[in-house]
């Protein structure tokens, strides 16, 4: 997948289809949009998806909600699903004040687009003037194929960013995971803790998350350890561990079942596929221990009664 990082200076020689939007988290109403991109491919057009490097509404200070994917992550799930082209640009001052039509003609005469796909909401342009009735106005001006779908819905509301993200906020990963059609995960570098897994033979790999980056209600999750492209089963707690270090630094804490390898400074990705408990604190070592073994058998259990595991986004 080529990466484009402005609507304004770079061009692309051959015809797009086209999707706009924010893209955080990929659910299954993108998954939808995508998948009419790939479609088009039979017809000599190249998918492409364009987005901004933050949302307009984190730019204009009207939402500080945190991510569902970082940049990067967007990036890996759209390269796995086909697509040729993302182009993830700066919401820098000459795009917020692009006039709707303006901004079609860039599509058109920049990215030699011949079809866009979208939702019945989208709005695009300067204070988000454009919609679906000027889009087909300008469809017929520019001579691109405009299709608009319904929104996907689960339990009578729209799948959506906010939808997703409430569930998994609340700790309630299995029901995220519906909506976006693959278990929510967070990547990072394998760091250095205290190493008290270890001495109390439960050993852990630890990972900072990045600042932005939504994670599940503090607590202990069965999960799901990619490493190297080789998946392994896991127990992981999300949190400050507050029965071993009084620092408010949150961190992802993860014991690989059945695992002995050194794994330090390797980039690791955590998937969340249930719940076990809130994270809490304990009266001594020997305690957490018990817990911690509790936890290791609700995990294998889990796993044990699962079918065969699908391949993740």
């Amino acid at each position: 997948m080529k990466v484009i990082t402005s609507l304004l200076n770079n061009y692309i020689d051959e015809q797009t289809a086209v999707t706009v939007g924010k893209f955080d988290g990929i659910h299954k109403g993108h998954e939808l949009l995508t998948k009419k991109l790939l479609e088009q491919k039979a017809q000599g057009l190249a998918p492409c998806v364009v987005t901004f490097d933050i949302s307009p509404r984190i730019r204009l200070g009207k939402d500080m909600t945190k991510l569902l994917i970082t940049n990067e992550e967007r990036l890996h799930l759209l390269d796995r699903a086909g697509i040729d082209y993302l182009a993830q640009c700066p919401f820098e001052q000459e795009i917020m004040h692009l006039e709707p039509e303006t901004f079609i003609e860039l599509l058109v005469e920049h990215f030699h687009m011949k079809y866009l796909v979208c939702g019945t909401d989208f709005c695009f342009g300067r204070k988000g003037r454009g919609n679906v009735t000027l889009l087909r106005e300008l469809a017929q001006t520019y001579g691109f194929t405009l299709e608009v779908l319904e929104k996907l819905q689960q339990d009578h509301r729209d799948i959506s960013s906010t939808f997703v993200r409430e569930e998994i906020a609340k700790g309630n990963v299995r029901k995220g995971n519906e909506l976006l059609g693959y278990r929510y995960f967070v990547w990072g570098r394998v760091v250095h803790g205290k190493h008290l897994g270890t001495r109390i033979g439960i050993p852990t790999i630890n990972l900072i998350p990045p600042e932005d980056k939504l994670l599940p209600r503090y607590g202990v999750y069965v999960t799901e350890i990619e490493i190297d492209h080789h998946r392994y089963h896991g127990v992981t707690n999300v949190g400050v561990k507050p029965t071993v270090t009084g620092e408010q630094r949150v961190g992802i804490e993860t014991h690989i079942l059945d695992f002995d390898q050194d794994v330090y400074e390797k980039q690791v990705r955590v998937a969340f596929l249930e719940h076990i408990r809130d994270e809490q604190k304990f009266d001594s070592v020997d305690a957490l221990r018990a817990q911690m073994q509790k936890d290791k058998q609700f995990a294998l259990q889990f796993f044990n009664r699962q079918e065969p595991l699908s391949l993740q986004k």
